[in-house]
This record gives structure tokens, C-alpha cells and sequence, in this order.
């Protein structure tokens, strides 16, 4: 929008600026702004002066939107510096997502690839590394460079990195003999470095969840993964190990706390040894010798931008008020001593730096201004105006207003097809527009232009006489993604095959013997080859040894809770196999119950709702956020089954705040649009009207008449409600089981979209099948189910996923600690003294009450209610209703919340004894909070001194690498999903998986799926192979028995040419050049897979020959092999008791590819489709 930016400044105006700045003539205070004209200010000086731009403003909300219309009306990108949360006390782990985007600012003001940022003062203000040491440390690699692969992992360690087994999340990395990976914070993407020798052969992103290579890379920028390492302060580690050291020097220790004493000297000593700890923050003042902060990183030549100048002189001056007291705080509670101040560059320090740099202060008045006492004064006239939230009539009724004014209106369009419906809108009016979507053209005075683009609000510049009308949705981004959804695979079954985290004691299912404990791999001699085995206990004392060729029979245990008691299998036993049955039966019942919904679905008649119309299209690309791949799947997948006259049944499933309401919205725009009613069923009156306000914002500007009815509705909105959903006046109607009630009747209802319905009573599912026969229905659960049970079920129950988390969500600052009241205690004051709320989970309903008496005494003058699953359903809904209405400050609660409700001002999270959760109960608790603009805090503690149990320790563990690096968040969600899974198919068939697992389930469950249906089930052929060659994966190429274990089972479980291939390329991309002994494992699965196909169930060699043995024999089969030209008179037949072929091995022979070739004589089964 360059045209728009010149419109600001007049040529002379613009010169005399220029020259001030460059004269050193500052500050200079421009004054009559509003806040989207401070935009336009800086935007315009930013691209008619080329120099970079550094914008401080009060807060960092303000950062945002400044950097949103900013980058808008330049065309620069503008980043965001955030400020981060210091910790001082010692904790087991806290998450860095803050910290590494700060780092990623860093790097780019440091190199200069970033030329424009916004910051709030405190994340201006805090201090950090030296920025020559900052740019000094980043390491630059290149394809070609030589680098020691040793000292490359001592200087990423020096860096901050941690080293893992593989690359989870920021801040780690791995390496495997000539393979680097690492994931720094400046790269959206982990990267892969291959070594040839000590030369970088090849440099490549790869993506986390398949560790697969994504695109080649040429060369590779790694930056510092902390922003405090303390190998890079001031003087290096050992100096800065003195400095912390000396904290102590002349002052009285007879009056410090014994324990402040011991930590600085024991904090000394950890940063000398080049150990890590959480809290390093505490010596901050004594990180550098010289104070340095994110305004040294800003290049010379530097515009720095005061945004609304007064709000930020005032906030540089309050929050030294707040360091020095929270500081003064911290030395009562003993965590730091008088010398550990100065966390934030002093007010001082900070106004005389801007007084002595190219400072313009925007703001909207005229006022004195003793810290920065400006040397010029621009005043400038401008009008913010409302975003008009695509209102034609509005609009239109602004532009003819302008346009008798002699104004150049500019209206700008969320996107290219809105702009062409609004030219043709206005042409039907007589009024003719130029198309101009990046508006780079000048302003035609008195007509109209209209361009593609967003900003916080529309503007009016008189002496311009320029007027700018924003006919989108305010800080609506534009749609980057196409409206054409991308149709997801679903052809081959993907069962839960991970083995990267199975660990030795975890449960197993063996397809044949049953449920056994894994206790890791073995290597045992054979005819003197040495092969690896996997080794099963099994009740009593049975072991079994398992080659590693056939881990295909295997699956990790999944489906009871982690601390519930499996029996183990019997080894001989027929326990498991009447385990099974029962399973197979249960399954089977299911199947025929499904198949027979499913098919009276089918016979019932339903309505076709129309193609998207243009009012649908528009409602969609108004949505405020950029949506994910699987929303706008899912949305397509919804909208074709309501455009087919068969009614609809759908689920949709997602993790919580993944963007269910959005499509469930659009669903019913597309219900609404064709007159027909809509009925949203939720299970809590909270619930009713958390999604009334949500659908009261999202259908604003929309002729949609929305109504509520709950407990909470009076008898005369109740009677108006139910009026108008008689007469057809009301579109849509948000309620809880009341809307049930045989008294509810609908003029026309088209669509039904329910809530949660696991939480529904059986007496209200029965009514909600008898009035929803031929309607279609939305069903929506907050709990995801695997992708495998959506394919096992597919074609009988219709379901779409949404596994995709969305875009730029802000993230959860997590620390993971053991319970200190000091600790909760200013958590909790800093969130409600900012104006928020506070979840504060206590898990026993016995003792709840108690724990909210102690946080009432530590703050009197806050609200303190409790809310738990044991209280009566109204007297719940009254402390929810209470909390949501900000009535109240703290809800000390249990886990209810974890399915609950959606509360913007709640961003601090108190669990205790978290410990006790699986990490994916304790992801979806956590996603509680965040769900604003504002910072959020998730505080997981467990109790000081408690002896951990060894399941406790392993959650704890996991608990911390999940917080500090996102590690294990796979494993978090495939968990949550077979809990998903447990609420999908009721208690009963989650009783049946509990007894085999969770994956052969599934495989019962398919099977019986496809015979209700008709479908051949083919038996599953096996093969075993038994050859006297060195086939594995030795220690020394993957040194990781899980890697080994998970690779091991997916060669077993190799099918195809293709499958081999993909294999071969991944093993090459995450470790390098494999052995041969490798390669030939990957040709016996081949063979394996071939062999069984072909009707042979076992080769093996014995005595120099080599014997195959068929599951079924016949002489048709084998006659080719009498001809072919390698087998010709080496194939003998053995008609014995167990007839079978030999072939007499030669010194020379390779016993695999004679095995290849006899099976690739005879002949193979016709493909069939996999599941």
C-alpha cells in the first residue's frame, strides 16, 4: 500500500524530517495521531528513508497490532520481540517457546535480515547477551565446509543445546555416526547435516514426526538455542562463575539466610561445571559486565518509534517500580541477595539511550514530556474510522460521503474474490472502481480504488483528503491457503507401530501367545551366526525369544491406565485365545449394530441443501484466523454430505482449541442460508452460553437470528424462544437437554449439532434419535480418536479429524517444579493483579475444600469458589456461571475442567501432584489456558519430598522433556486418542480392548467390519524364514535399542518393492550408509512377505540345503520351476510326511537370492487393496 503511505506526509514535510533525523534533531514528538495513523506514520518515514525501524510501545498486545498494520501498509515485515517470564526458583523444567522466539528476533536484528520490529518496553528493556558474542557464537555451515563432528557437539552444547537420541523439539540434538541433526531456534524445521568423513556431504530440513528429510538445504545458520548460555557471558563460564561467585563478598552473612548462601555458592559451582539449571535467570545482573538488551542488537541508523509516546514513558518508569518491589520480594523470601538487581535497563539509562538515537515519538496529544523533551513537533491530522464488517450498505453509504468530499477512497477487501463481488455491488449502484490489489498506484481524488488487505480499522486523512474503509473483519489476516481442501490417504491402514518408545518392563501383544512384558533385545548364536532377539516374559517363568524378522506379530500394549495391573499371558495357555473371541465377538456385534444404523440411514429420505452460495463464501473468509488443512477438509467433507439428499451422521473429532466450533459454524451458515433451523445440544447450561456469545460474535453483520435456552433463561425469553423457533424466526438455537423437551417445536429444522454427547443421559440420546430421523447431525468431541479407528470403521460411521493445531497459537510458559506456596502464591497475585483468573487444580474432592480455605487466608481480598464433579449439576453450573462471569478470582477445582469451558481471562494454571497424570491428560488441562492475547502460565508441581514412585518418576521425567522441548507430545496424543477411542465405542467394547490391546482390537474390529458388509476377509498368510546369514541392525550403526526395536518391526512388516525402497531411503536420510547385513534383513522381510504370498510358510537351511515348505502343496504350483533357467535340476522334492522342496546349496551360493528366485518362479495372488 505505498501509494497510501505517500499520502501521509506532504514532499516538504517529509524532507524537513529527513534532515532532523539525520541531524541528530531529535526527538521528534509527531503529534493528532490515532493509533492506526501511528501505523501509517512509521510505515510511510520506514519506506521513503530506507533505514531500519524499531517500534516501542506499552504493551505487547500493542506490538502486535502496530506490526500487523505496519507490515500491511509497507509491504516489510514487520517481527514481533516478545518479552519473557525470569525464573528465579529452582524447578525441575520450564518450556522456552518465548525464549526462542526472542533469540530468533535476535538473530535476525543481528544479521540484519530482520529490518523492522515491534517490542513492548519489557521486551526492550530486559537484559541478555552481548551481541558481538551473539553473533560470534552463531555457527555457519555449508555443504563442502569441514567440521570435527566431536567439537561441532561440544560447541552446540557450548551453544545451549541438549543432546537427545532423537530431535524432538528446539534446542536439540542428535547425531549417529555421519549424521547431525539439530533444531535451532531460528528455523521452523530441524535440520539434518551429513558428514563424509569430517566434509558436510549434504545439509537438509526434516520433518519431526516422520525424522524424515523434507528439501535440501545449501547452508545452515545455528544460533545460540538460549538466550543466557553460560559458556557465552561475559569473560566465558569460569568468569561468570566468579562474578556469581563474589556475589557474597563484603556483605554481612551473619544476617543472609543460610540457604541463600548455599544455593549462590552451589549455583557458583553448577555454572563452573557446565551444568544446566532452570533458574539461571537469578544472575542476570551479572551475566555481562556491561549491561546489554535487545535496543544494542538494532543496527546504526536505527528509527526508533515511540508508539502512543506517553502510555510507554509512563510503563518505562512503572515497570522499574515493578522490578524493584517484585526484587525486594525475592531477598525477603531469601531466593536472591541486594547484589542481584537489575534485571531491566534503568529508566535512566533507557530515556538518555533514546534521547541520543533517531527517536520519533507518535502520539495522539500534545503533552509535556520532561524525559524526552522533543526538539520538533509534527501535528498531523487524522480520523480513525470502524471496520464495517462487510456491511454493503454501510460501505456504500461511507463511500458516496466521501466522494462528495472530493476524497480518494480506498476500500480494502479480505481477498480477490470479495474485491470483484464488490466492484460488481457497486457498479449496480453506478459507481465505477479501480482494481488495484496491492495498491501501489496513486489515489485516484473522488473515486474509488479497492485493494486486497487488512488493518485494525479504516483511517481518514483530511489533508490528504485520502479516506482508507476496511470491508474486512479488524486484524483479519489474509487467507494464505486455498480454498480447495487436499484429499487425505486413506488407503493403508497405519496401525500404532511406534516402538521409539518402549522401554524395557512395558507390556506387549503377540499375535499368538498374548499379552507379555518386554525385556529388550538379545543376541544369541545360531549355526554360528549371531542374530538379534527380542525377549518376552510371560506369566510364571515362560520366556520366549522372538527373531527380530518377525516383529510384525508384535504391537505395543496400549488401552488400560499405565498404573492399572495386566495380566500377563500363559505361555501353552487358552486364556488369550478365549480372550480373543470374546473380543471378536463383542466386535462382531458392533459391526452388525453399525452396519444396520448405518444402512436404515441410507433408506430414510433427507434434504439436499444447495452449493455454496456467495454469502457462504463470504462468511468463511471473514473467519478472524488462517485455518488449518483439516478444518477446511473436514468443512469440505461436512458440506458435501449435507449437499446429498441422504440425511447426515458425522463426528468430529479434535484436541481441544483445534477449531471444532469454526466448522460447526460454517456448517450451519450453509443450514441457515437455505431456511432452514439450526439446534445446537450441549451438555451444560455454561456450556449454552459460552457458545451463544461465541455464535452472537462470529454470525455478527449476518441477518441470523440466534436465541438461547437453558436453565438460565427466563420464562419470557424461554417463551419467545420457543415462539420463534414455531414460527421460523429464530435460525439457530443454542441449549442444553431442555431442547429435548417434547414441548420444543421446530418450524423447519435442518440440522443438528451436538456437543459432547458421551455426557448426555441414555433417556436424552433416545429423544435425540427420535427428533433427529431424517435431519442431518453434526456430533462434536473434544477428544480425538486414532486415524486407524476412523479407517477400521470406515463406510460405516462418518468421521473427520481435526489432528492439525492451529496457526501462531501463543504458547503456554510451563514449568514443571516441586510445590512451593511461595512459588503459587505470586503466581497468583502477578495473574489477578494484571486483572485475569486462575484455575488451581486439587485433584480429591475430600480435601478440596480445605486447599480453598488456605488460598482464601493467603488472599482475603480475592474470591476464592470450588467447583467439582460431586456437587449437584446446578450447583456446579452456579460456580462455573459465577467464574465465567468474573464474579470470581480463583476456582480451586478437579479435573472437570479438563472438558470444560472456554474463559479468555484464565492464563494461570495451578496443578498439584501432577505427577499422578499421564501427559496427555495433563496437554489437554493445559490447554485450558492460552486461549488469549496474554501471556499464560501452567504451573505442574509435585510435593516436596515425596518418594517417588518409579511410574511417577517416568511421568515426571517425561512431564519435563514435554515442557522443555515439546518431546513426547506423540505419545501424549496417541494416548489421549485411545481414550478417544474408549468414549466412541462405549464401556463395554473399551472392556474388550483392555483385554488384547488396543491394536488387535482394531484388527477384530475391521475384520468384522468388512464381513457384515460382504467383503472377503483374506486370512493372513505367514512365513517364517530361517537363514544361516548375518541379517540385523547392529549396535554399531544405531546405537539406540529403541530406534533399533522400532525399525526392526517395520522391516518386518515390509509388503512391497516399494516399501523396501521407502525404508532403504529412510534408514540412508537419518543415519547414513547402512551395512550389508542390513541390507539383507530388509531382502528377507522381502523375501518374507513374497514367500508367503506364495503359499510357502517357512524356508529354512539345514545340512547345505535349502527347504521350502508350502501351507498348501500341489504340483501345478511348483511345475515352473522345473524350467526355469537358474532352478532347472537343482529343485528336488522331499514327498514325505511334510512334502517340500530342497535345492542342494554350492560353496558360491547366496542362499537369499536363490531363495528370491525360487519364490519369484512361482506364481503370485492378484494384488489386493490394502487396509
Amino acid at each position: 500500500m505505498l501509494s497510501l503511505c505517500k499520502a501521509v506526509f506532504t514532499p516538504a514535510e517529509l524532507q524537513a524530517l529527513k534532515k532532523r533525523l539525520e541531524d541528530g534533531n531529535a526527538p521528534v514528538l509527531i503529534c493528532g495521531l490515532s493509533p492506526l495513523h501511528r501505523a501509517l506514520a512509521a510505515a510511510a518515514i520506514q519506506t521513503e528513508f530506507f533505514r531500519p525501524v524499531a517500534v516501542i510501545t506499552a504493551d505487547e498486545a500493542e506490538s502486535a497490532s502496530f506490526a500487523a498494520d505496519a507490515a500491511a501498509l509497507s509491504g516489510i515485515e514487520y517481527a514481533v520481540l516478545p518479552a519473557r517470564e525470569l525464573t528465579f526458583h529452582d524447578i525441575e523444567g520450564v518450556s522456552r517457546e518465548w525464549e526462542h522466539r526472542r533469540v530468533n528476533v535476535l538473530d535476525g536484528l543481528k544479521s540484519g535480515a530482520c529490518t523492522a520490529v515491534c517490542g513492548s518496553v519489557e521486551a526492550f528493556s530486559l537484559r541478555t547477551i552481548s551481541p558481538d558474542v551473539f553473533a560470534a557464537s552463531a555457527l555457519e555451515l555449508s555443504v563442502g565446509d569441514e567440521a570435527d563432528v566431536s567439537e561441532l557437539a561440544e560447541a552446540l552444547v557450548r551453544l545451549g543445546y541438549c543432546r537427545a537420541e532423537t530431535v524432538e523439539g528446539v534446542g536439540q540434538f542428535a547425531f549417529r555416526g555421519g549424521i547431525f541433526d539439530v533444531f535451532p531456534p531460528s528455523l521452523s524445521r530441524p535440520v539434518r547435516i551429513e558428514f563424509f568423513g569430517d566434509e558436510i556431504d549434504a545439509i537438509g530440513a526434516f520433518d519431526i514426526t516422520t525424522q524424515r528429510r523434507t528439501e535440501n538445504l545449501r547452508r545452515v545458520r545455528v544460533t545460540p538455542a538460549l538466550e543466557l548460555p553460560p559458556d557465552l557471558a561475559g569473560g566465558g563460564r569460569e568468569a561468570f562463575a566468579d562474578r556469581v561467585g563474589g556475589l557474597l563478598k563484603g556483605l554481612n552473612r551473619s544476617k543472609l539466610a543460610k540457604e541463600l548462601l548455599d544455593r549462590i555458592a552451589a549455583d557458583s559451582a553448577r555454572i563452573r561445571d557446565g551444568l544446566r539449571f532452570a533458574a539461571l535467570d537469578r544472575y542476570l545482573p551479572v551475566y555481562q559486565q556491561e549491561p546489554c538488551t535487545a535496543l544494542d542488537y538494532c543496527p546504526a541508523g536505527t528509527v526508533f518509534f515511540l508508539d502512543d509516546a506517553q502510555r510507554v514513558c509512563d510503563e518505562i518508569k512503572s515497570l522499574s517500580r515493578r522490578a524493584a518491589q517484585d526484587a525486594k520480594q525475592l531477598m525477603e523470601s531469601g531466593v536472591i541477595c541486594g547484589r542481584q538487581r537489575g534485571y531491566y535497563l534503568d529508566p535512566e539509562a533507557l530515556f538518555q539511550f533514546l534521547n541520543s538515537r533517531s527517536a520519533v515519538m507518535l502520539d495522539n496529544f500534545l503533552a509535556q514530556r520532561g524525559e524526552l523533551p522533543p526538539r520538533e513537533i509534527v501535528t498531523l491530522i487524522s480520523k480513525q474510522l470502524p471496520s464495517l464488517s462487510q456491511s454493503f450498505e454501510l460501505l456504500f453509504s461511507d463511500i458516496e460521503y466521501y466522494r462528495k468530499q472530493g476524497f480518494a477512497v480506498l476500500v480494502l477487501a479480505a481477498n480477490r474474490e470479495r474485491v470483484d463481488y464488490l466492484v460488481s455491488l457497486l457498479a449496480e449502484k453506478g459507481v465505477s472502481a479501480v482494481v488495484d490489489p496491492s495498491v501501489s498506484a496513486p489515489l485516484i481524488p473522488g473515486g474509488v480504488t479497492i485493494g486486497v488487505g487488512s488493518l485494525s480499522a479504516g483511517i481518514e486523512l483530511p489533508a490528504a483528503s485520502v479516506a482508507v474503509l476496511n470491508d474486512t473483519r479488524p486484524t483479519a489476516p489474509e487467507k494464505k491457503k486455498q480454498r480447495r481442501a487436499v484429499k487425505l490417504e486413506k488407503g493403508s491402514r497405519e496401525r500404532l507401530k511406534s516402538f521409539s518408545d518402549l522401554r524395557e518392563g512395558d507390556l506387549i501383544v503377540h499375535d499368538n501367545y498374548g499379552i507379555g512384558r518386554f525385556c529388550g533385545i538379545m543376541q544369541l548364536e545360531a549355526d554360528g551366526i549371531k542374530k538379534d532377539f527380542i525377549k518376552l516374559a510371560y506369566a510364571g517363568s515362560d520366556v520366549l525369544y522372538i527373531p527380530v524378522t518377525q516383529l510384525d506379530a508384535i504391537s505395543k500394549y496400549l488401552g488400560a491406565a499405565e498404573d492399572s495391573a495386566v495380566r500377563l499371558s500363559k505361555l501353552g495357555g487358552t486364556d488369550w485365545a478365549r480372550a480373543r473371541q470374546r473380543a471378536k465377538s463383542a466386535a462382531k456385534d458392533l459391526a452388525k449394530q453399525l452396519i444396520a444404523l448405518y444402512a436404515k440411514r441410507l433408506r430414510l429420505p433427507g434434504f439436499a441443501f444447495s452449493p455454496d452460495s456467495a454469502w457462504q463464501r463470504e462468511f468463511e473468509d471473514s473467519f478472524e484466523y488462517e485455518e488449518t488443512s483439516d478444518q477446511l477438509l473436514s468443512t469440505a467433507e461436512i458440506k458435501k454430505d449435507m449437499e446429498n439428499s441422504v440425511p447426515m451422521d458425522r463426528l468430529l473429532c479434535g484436541d481441544v482449541g483445534f477449531g471444532k466450533t469454526e466448522v460447526a459454524f460454517r456448517a450451519a451458515m450453509k443450514c441457515i442460508l437455505d431456511s432452514k433451523q439450526v439446534a445446537l445440544l450441549v451438555p451444560t447450561t455454561v456450556l449454552a452460553r459460552q457458545h451463544y456469545l461465541t455464535a452472537l460474535h462470529r454470525f455478527r453483520g449476518y441477518p441470523v437470528q440466534i436465541a438461547s435456552l437453558s436453565r438460565f433463561s427466563t420464562p419470557a425469553d424461554a417463551a419467545k424462544t420457543l415462539r420463534g423457533l414455531r414460527t421460523g424466526s429464530v435460525d439457530m438455537v443454542i441449549g442444553t437437554h431442555r431442547l429435548l423437551n417434547k414441548a420444543v417445536e421446530f418450524h423447519d429444522l435442518g440440522l443438528i449439532i451436538v456437543d459432547e454427547e458421551q455426557r448426555f443421559g441414555v433417556a436424552h440420546k433416545e429423544r435425540l434419535k427420535e427428533i433427529s430421523g431424517n435431519v442431518d447431525v453434526l456430533t462434536l468431541s473434544a477428544t480425538p480418536i486414532p486415524r486407524t479407528l476412523n479407517m477400521a470403521l470406515s463406510g460405516v460411521r462418518d468421521m473427520s479429524v481435526l489432528e492439525e493445531s492451529p496457526h501462531d497459537r501463543y504458547p503456554v510458559t510451563t514449568y514443571v517444579m516441586e510445590y512451593d506456596l511461595s512459588v503459587v502464591r505470586d503466581a497468583i497475585a502477578r495473574e489477578t493483579s494484571r486483572g485475569g483468573q486462575v484455575y488451581y487444580l486439587h485433584n480429591r474432592v475430600e480435601t478440596i475444600d480445605k486447599t480453598a480455605a488456605k488460598l482464601q487466608a493467603l488472599f482475603p481480598d480475592r474470591r476464592v469458589i470450588v467447583g467439582h464433579g460431586k456437587m449437584s449439576e446446578k450447583a456446579l453450573g452456579e460456580v462455573m456461571q459465577a467464574f465465567t462471569d468474573g464474579e470470581a478470582d480463583i476456582l480451586v477445582c478437579t479435573t472437570i475442567i479438563e472438558a470444560g469451558i472456554d474463559i479468555p481471562n484464565v492464563n494461570t494454571l495451578i496443578i498439584e501432584d501432577a505427577d499422578r497424570f499421564g501427559l496427555a491428560q495433563l496437554h489437554q488441562i493445559r490447554g485450558r489456558v492460552g486461549r488469549s492475547s496474554r501471556h499464560a502460565y501452567a504451573y505442574l508441581t509435585f510435593p516436596a519430598g515425596r518418594v517417588l514412585t518409579e511410574i511417577s518418576q517416568k511421568r515426571l521425567a517425561a512431564i519435563r522433556d514435554f515442557a522443555e522441548f515439546g518431546a513426547g507430545f506423540k505419545i501424549a496424543m496417541r494416548d489421549l486418542e485411545i481414550r478417544g477411542a474408549g468414549n466412541l465405542l462405549g464401556a463395554e467394547q473399551s472392556g474388550h480392548m483392555v483385554s488384547v490391546g488396543y491394536d488387535m482390537y482394531l484388527r477384530l474390529l475391521e475384520e468384522a467390519v468388512l464381513e457384515e458388509k460382504g467383503e472377503t476377509v483374506q486370512p493372513k498368510r505367514e512365513c517364517v524364514v530361517e537363514l544361516s546369514v548375518p541379517a540385523g541392525i547392529p549396535e554399531s550403526y544405531i546405537d539406540s535399542s529403541f530406534e533399533r526395536m522400532d525399525l526392526y518391526r517395520r522391516i518386518a512388516r515390509i509388503q512391497t518393492e516399494e516399501d523396501a525402497a521407502d525404508l532403504r531411503d529412510e534408514l540412508c536420510d537419518r543415519f547414513g550408509d547402512y551395512p550389508e547385513e542390513t541390507e539383507t534383513l530388509l531382502k528377507i522381510s522381502l523375501l518374507r512377505a513374497h514367500a508367503a504370498g506364495a503359499g510357502i510358510c517357512e524356508i529354512g537351511d539345514k545340512e547345505d540345503t535349502l527347504r521350502f515348505f508350502f501351507s498348501d502343496f500341489t504340483f501345478e504350483k511348483i511345475k515352473p520351476l522345473f524350467d526355469h533357467p537358474v532352478l532347472k535340476g537343482r529343485v528336488l522334492l522331499n514327498a514325505g510326511d511334510r512334502p517340500h522342496l530342497y535345492i542342494k546349496l554350492r560353496r558360491r551360493d547366496d542362499r537369499v537370492a536363490l531363495a528370491e528366485a525360487l519364490v519369484a518362479a512361482l506364481p503370485q495372488p492378484e494384488p489386493t487393496e490394502k487396509k
